[in-house]
């Protein structure tokens, strides 16, 4: 029951003519055609090995600097703008599969990452049952494959339904999150990459990290679809 609407989109995927998400021109199969694929926003851009945030030589950025946040790395293979925002809503809400595949592939464009355990960013049980399935989930198993680096799906537990982050203020962020992860399993000394579509001020992956990080992790990085970019 849980994972029909997962199906279903997978089943609509399949058998309706595919047109391009962002343009409406035939894309031939694919999600988009060429040219949007192309002119989606941030790809190979610059950005800071840290926090994901574009810099113009690829350096970190001063916030890093100033504030190193509790994960090592992070990873973003789009910005988080038009039309990235709508498929990455449409993936989420509108359970349209097919755009897994096309943010995998764009993901996996990426070096491999060196580590030793793949965890998707989870969701509250009351949330999983409400969407019928992860998104993170979705994005982390074929990478984990790609990679060949060891999956746990249920590797973290979300004990507390937050707030959704993007509808509160930035500084109300960090509270929002607190103590909101648990760790199932023995992370010691491994070297840990967490799978997420979007990362927006950064605060609920450094939840994470700090949670991993206190039972033991080694070290933690972030692979995600989208980066919002800085204001302004």
């Amino acid at each position: 029951m849980l994972g029909w609407r997962r199906w279903a989109g997978v089943a609509l995927d399949a058998i309706l003519p595919q047109q391009c998400f962002a343009c409406g021109a035939g894309s031939g199969g694919e999600v988009l055609c060429d040219d949007c694929c192309a002119a989606l926003p941030g790809r190979a851009r610059a950005r800071c090995p840290v926090c994901a945030i574009e810099t113009p030589l690829g350096q970190v950025c001063g916030v890093c600097l100033r504030a190193p946040p509790p994960f090592e790395a992070s990873r973003a293979a789009l910005d988080y703008a038009f039309p990235v925002d709508r498929m990455v809503q449409a993936l989420k809400y509108g359970h349209r599969l097919a755009l897994s595949r096309l943010f995998v592939g764009l993901m996996a464009a990426a070096p491999r990452p060196e580590a030793d355990l793949v965890v998707p960013m989870p969701l509250h049980p009351a949330r999983l049952r409400a969407r019928g399935f992860n998104q993170a989930a979705e994005l982390a198993r074929p990478l984990a494959q790609r990679w060949g680096i060891p999956l746990r799906l249920d590797g973290i537990a979300r004990d507390v339904d937050t707030h959704p982050q993007a509808e509160l203020p930035w500084k109300a962020r960090a509270g929002n999150v607190r103590g909101a992860f648990r760790v199932r399993g023995a992370v010691e000394g491994l070297r840990v990459v967490v799978i997420d579509d979007v990362m927006t001020t950064g605060e609920t992956l450094a939840e994470l990290a700090r949670t991993l990080k206190a039972v033991g992790a080694a070290s933690v990085e972030n692979r995600v679809v989208a980066r919002t970019p800085a204001p302004g």
